[in-house]
């Protein structure tokens, strides 16, 4: 088992932009654990999700969070990436504005068909990692 170097970690990340298993501390100490949609920008991780949600209530007491993205299902092809990193919670209408266009356009929609107004009662997570615990069995 080896570590995925940082671009081979942005790849990985790129190529499964489905379902990140999110990771906040809830206010009794537990960590809560859900999966939702993500994608990437630069080193940033972005969760779209609606405002008032458990995950944003655990992130407004404490951003520390953890993300993580597998695939595999032999042991001789189990790949991941967990990141811990700091939260913010984006609901300025431009910035969600610019965040839901740049998740079409990675989702490969036509332009045409880009937001144009923000989602009223939905938000946006930014992860900004600060470490990253990758895995590739494949890699030997």
């Amino acid at each position: 088992m080896q570590p995925l170097t940082k671009e081979e970690t942005h790849a990985f990340l790129d190529s499964r932009p489905s379902w990140i298993i999110l990771t906040t501390i809830g206010r009794d100490g537990f960590p809560h654990t859900v999966p939702i949609g993500y994608f990437r920008l630069g080193d940033d991780i972005y969760i779209g999700c609606r405002t008032g949600t458990q995950k944003l209530k655990n992130i407004e007491r404490s951003p520390n969070v953890s993300a993580l993205v597998e695939s595999g299902s032999s042991m001789q092809d189990i790949k991941g990436a967990m990141i811990q990193g700091t939260a913010t919670i984006i609901t300025e209408p431009q910035e969600f504005l610019r965040l839901s266009r740049e998740a079409a356009r990675l989702r490969g929609a036509p332009e045409d068909q880009w937001p144009t107004e923000p989602r009223p009662g939905a938000a946006y997570i930014r992860i900004q990692p600060k470490k990253y615990i990758t895995w590739d069995y494949a890699k030997q």
